[in-house]
């Protein structure tokens, strides 16, 4: 069974059945890396009453499909899944997945944090929280385009 690469959804991820069919894809598939992201209930001094993510539908995707490609050249691995949700999230609640499988664990983990480090600065996402101060539109930060530059990728966002 084939799965897609990527998927844009408004409804949560089941971690388990993700990763379970990624490592089925593959019986040579001896490492899986996996990361999470999660809504915070604080950022940059404030609470957090809820996260609003909006993307461009069909733009999203392809950057994404691009993202998995180059990782495809540049680790040895066998697959990748990334899942982001947009709409309106509270804290707590997941927001990312990025898997990976590979032969042995340094490739997955390598490619893994390669695809979180492009996602966070490349893929077209745009994010508002809700704070007691009102809402408020959440900037790229320097620190993800210095983790995207260790990968020899300029930040397309300056």
């Amino acid at each position: 069974m084939t799965t897609a690469r990527v998927a844009i959804q408004t409804h949560d991820f089941n971690v388990a059945d993700e990763i379970e069919t990624l490592r089925r894809a593959n019986r040579q598939v001896g490492a899986v890396c996996s990361f999470i992201g999660t809504v915070r209930d604080r950022n940059e001094g404030s609470d957090v009453r809820t996260m609003e993510l909006e993307h461009y539908p069909g733009m999203t995707e392809k950057s994404i499909e691009a993202m998995i490609d180059e990782a495809l050249r540049r680790f040895d691995i066998f697959g990748a899944r990334v899942i982001h949700r947009v709409g309106l999230l509270q804290p707590l609640d997941q927001i990312v997945l990025v898997a990976v499988t590979s032969a042995h664990r340094g490739e997955s983990f390598k490619a893994c944090e390669f695809l979180m480090d492009y996602l966070k600065t490349q893929a077209p996402f745009w994010k508002k929280e809700d704070t007691p101060e009102g809402a408020r539109w959440v900037d790229a930060r320097v620190s993800d385009d210095a983790a995207l530059a260790r990968w020899g990728i300029a930040a397309q966002n300056v």
